[in-house]
């Protein structure tokens, strides 16, 4: 009898995959990747700072949907409600 016509299991079979080895060496990679003079805070206040040029300069329609958009709540308010602040 082949395996396409092997007949079901009655109980469920125990299946496990461990990818703990795999996930230490992907984060490996990740940190090589990123170098030794990586700093996550800096690239924090980057990441700010091109979030507030984004969010500056909108017109007026632009504005409304960024409001419409934070009273959502899917962008955080910045600044002083206004997305130029």
């Amino acid at each position: 009898m082949s395996a396409q016509n092997a007949p079901l299991p009655d109980e469920p079979v125990d299946f496990a995959v461990d990818l703990t080895d795999h996930e230490m060496t992907r984060r490996a990679h990740v940190m090589a990747a990123l170098g030794a003079d990586w700093d996550p805070v800096e690239m924090m206040r980057r990441e700010e700072e091109a979030y507030d040029m984004l969010y500056s300069g909108l017109d007026e329609e632009q504005q409304r949907v960024y409001d419409t958009l934070v009273r959502a709540g899917v962008l955080p308010r910045r600044g002083d409600g206004r997305a130029t602040a």
